[in-house]
């Protein structure tokens, strides 16, 4: 008679079954991986940063083509393409390689003035005549131009955290503008007291339009987005009024202030050559009060779980209420400091163009930078740059600074399709796990 094998124990129900523990294996083996295995996937993928990176690709490329071939010089060597193909090539590459290298020289570097740099007899020579800050002050004014960008766009950024959608950033500039300048001339101060009192007079004139839009949707439930674009209107009008009446500068007939106190201007970094001031300073702590604020803070996660579900938050027992003022309140502020590191930095005075359409790129801006500090601080450096470069760029090679505009454009339609950069460079859709170390968390 054969033996039996006794049978098994039974499983206990918190021993963990087949299943479980492969799952636990792959996990194991996926938080084992190693960052050239995340980085290839994070490419292959298309995770937040790649898609970003190849959005800006594809906009300059597009960009190149449209500049080419809009250039009658090109138009009349294609039309002679059968006959002369190498030339018709060479010419629609020139145009558009020659566009691109003038606005990196106007922005980032130029190695002309590198050459005139050391073709001084000594440094202090060089630095004594100028040559030495020949050659910063693309990068200079590359920080000049991003500084408004990158407090705008904050401005965007962080209601866009709370849910929130503030297309009123040029009405919060403006009001920021009115009262800086104000300050600026209209009382005498010492010189450091002075440039600080006109700082916060900037912060209390846009945070005053936020506050107003919050209390209007807190209160009434009225958009954002129907009251910040009526603002917008309301102080465009203001300011043409104040400009034509009680700040208008003596003498001029024209829409302009008179200028502000030098007491009130923020110190420039590198002396008097190059442009970039404190300003820039400011706007990168800004940034990065921004980001404690949200990631650091009770208050920003509040803002944050408002932001994803505001029912669930005012279950939680969250003011959802309190947090829309109070998230525009701030955001204001910040859209008018961007106008005083204008008004302070490089205008000295208002006019009816000062407010230009900071507001409007600072949306582009904040899109680009996914809503998050540290996007926003590269998109407004990247936006800087094209703006810094774009008149050396039209001045070498005839290229209208429109161009600018069409990248910028180019680059936020793609930014906000994934899907397209997706489908163009045939990416894989990606996993919700895996890349999360070089995501869009990347950029909080």
């Amino acid at each position: 008679m054969s033996e039996q094998a006794p049978p098994s124990p039974p499983e206990s129900p918190d021993s963990p079954g087949p299943d479980t523990a492969t799952k636990q294996k792959e996990q194991a083996g996926e938080s084992r991986r190693s960052f050239g295995q995340i980085l290839r996937e994070s490419i292959l993928e298309g995770n937040s940063v790649t898609v970003i990176f190849l959005a800006i690709l594809t906009a300059i490329v597009i960009g190149g083509l449209l500049n080419a071939f809009t250039n009658t010089a090109v138009l009349h060597a294609w039309g002679n393409f059968f006959s002369a193909p190498g030339a018709a090539i060479s010419q629609a590459w020139n145009t558009a390689v020659g566009a691109y290298v003038a606005l990196f020289e106007g922005s980032i570097f130029n190695p002309h003035t590198v050459a005139a740099l050391f073709q001084q007899a000594s440094i202090g020579t060089a630095i004594h005549n100028g040559y030495l800050a020949a050659v910063f002050n693309p990068l200079s004014e590359t920080c000049v131009q991003a500084t408004p960008l990158l407090l705008a766009g904050l401005a965007v950024a962080l209601p866009y955290q709370a849910g929130m959608f503030n297309i009123g950033a040029q009405s919060q500039f403006i009001g920021g503008a009115i009262l800086a300048t104000y300050l600026g001339y209209g009382i005498s101060l010492p010189p450091v007291i002075h440039v600080i009192v006109c700082v916060l007079g900037g912060f209390v004139g846009g945070a005053a339009l936020g506050w107003v839009v919050g209390e209007l949707k807190a209160r009434t439930g009225a958009h954002e987005v129907i009251t910040t674009i009526m603002l917008n209107y309301i102080m465009y009008f203001l300011l043409s009024y104040l400009l034509g009446n009680v700040m208008q500068r003596p003498g001029r007939s024209d829409l302009i202030s008179p200028f502000i106190a030098g007491n009130a201007h923020l110190p420039r970094l590198f002396g008097s050559t190059l442009r970039i001031n404190a300003g820039f300073l400011l706007a990168l702590a800004c940034a990065f009060g921004v980001w404690w604020l949200l990631y650091r803070t009770t208050t920003g996660f509040e803002f944050r779980a408002i932001g994803k579900n505001p029912t669930a938050a005012r279950v939680a027992g969250m003011n959802v209420e309190r947090t829309w003022v109070l998230v525009m309140l701030i955001a204001g502020g910040l859209g008018g400091v961007a106008a005083s590191t204008v008004i302070q930095g490089t205008d000295f005075s208002v006019n009816f163009q000062s407010a230009g359409t900071y507001g409007f790129d600072a949306i582009t801006v904040a899109l680009l930078g996914l809503g998050r500090p540290l996007g926003v601080v590269l998109a407004s450096l990247l936006f800087g740059a094209f703006h810094a470069g774009a008149p050396l760029m039209q001045a070498q090679t005839s290229t209208p600074v429109d161009i600018v505009g069409v990248l910028e454009a180019l680059i936020v339609l793609f930014v906000a399709a994934p899907p397209l950069v997706r489908a163009i460079y045939r990416l894989r859709a990606a996993r919700a796990a895996g890349v999360a170390g070089l995501s869009g968390k990347g950029l909080a």
